[in-house]
């Protein structure tokens, strides 16, 4: 209630960017100060080979450049998927690029892959697992840089998977993207095939999944579903952000171009759950995320298959607390 009061007071008055500029540095702060500790968790459970506090991680986007590991640790979530990291550092798109749609609970972003680039990326978590603090499992999500061309990407997949595939738990290819021109289109599977099978060449024992978008036909899901088994990846991570604007209730920036999250993704984030949960192998992982708001839309989502689950928007309407109220 207290978050409440003060998001409706005060952040929602910010811009969206700059306020959340200005959690970043208040976790931070926090953290330093003593106020936020990592968790005495004695919970484990094993997907990937990999052993987990519970299973709500934060989605990639909140941390593009892995700032905050160690404090969204702190405040309960399991792992934390870092990114969209791309090769080389880059700006992303032009602001304004952030919008909050209050009376739907949504976001619209179309942030377009800013971050510091997987060398800066690398040497800071480098330095995290050097420095044997404890740790959430950290996945690294990555993506190509905008002036690359679509039939340069799989050499940038490449290499930025070559960079960071020693540092990550798991990593994680991004070509569902809304707001890089282009990349959903490597969601073919001709086209995807060279860039999973790029990744797959340099990153070692590290598991690698695909995340793709909800904005997927049924087949194209199907085929991409049966990639994957082939390819022998990991699991996927569905879904990202959408390009759909039904089911919104009008507001200011409503007709905003970019990703939208928030509440209205339940129903086809459930629906390709479904579709993908159906379609791979049974040693494959499938990671949920898309509308997940409450404790009960995290059991949905384990109860239709999900073996993980990831939130965003949930977290930043649903405060500091959140990750915790969930995974009690």
């Amino acid at each position: 209630m207290f978050y409440r009061f003060i998001f409706r007071a005060f952040f929602q008055k910010l811009d969206p960017e700059f306020a959340h500029e200005l959690v970043v540095a208040g976790l931070k702060a926090a953290r330093i100060l003593g106020l936020l500790r990592a968790p005495k968790s004695k919970n484990s459970y094993p997907v990937m080979g990999l052993n987990f506090e519970n299973l709500l991680g934060m989605a990639a986007g909140f941390d593009k450049n892995g700032q905050l590991i160690r404090e969204l640790h702190a405040l309960g979530f399991g792992h934390v998927e870092i990114g969209t990291v791309t090769p080389r550092a880059q700006p992303g798109n032009p602001k304004p690029r952030l919008f909050r749609l209050p009376k739907n609970r949504a976001l619209i972003n179309r942030m377009g892959f800013n971050n510091e680039g997987a060398d800066a990326l690398a040497e800071r978590i480098r330095a995290l697992r050097n420095s044997g603090v404890p740790l959430p499992v950290i996945g690294i999500n990555i993506g190509k840089n905008k002036d690359t061309s679509a039939q340069d990407a799989a050499s940038d997949y490449e290499l930025a998977a070559t960079k960071l595939a020693p540092l990550a738990d798991y990593l994680v290819i991004n070509v569902s993207s809304p707001n890089t021109a282009g990349l959903r289109d490597l969601q073919q599977v001709d086209a995807l095939r060279p860039i999973l099978t790029a990744v797959l060449k340099v990153s070692g024992s590290t598991p690698v999944l695909l995340k793709i978008a909800p904005d997927l036909g049924t087949s194209d899901i199907e085929a991409v579903t049966a990639l994957v088994n082939e390819l022998n990846l990991a699991g996927m991570v569905a879904t990202n952000t959408t390009i759909s604007r039904s089911n919104l209730i009008a507001e200011a920036n409503t007709a905003e171009l970019g990703g939208l999250s928030g509440p209205m993704l339940q129903e086809r984030a459930l629906e390709v759950l479904d579709l993908i949960s159906a379609g791979l192998a049974e040693d494959k992982t499938v990671i949920s995320v898309g509308g997940v708001f409450t404790r009960s839309d995290l059991q949905q989502r384990i109860d239709r298959g999900a073996d993980l689950v990831q939130g965003y928007t949930g977290f930043v309407y649903g405060g500091p607390g959140w990750a915790k109220s969930l995974t009690r």
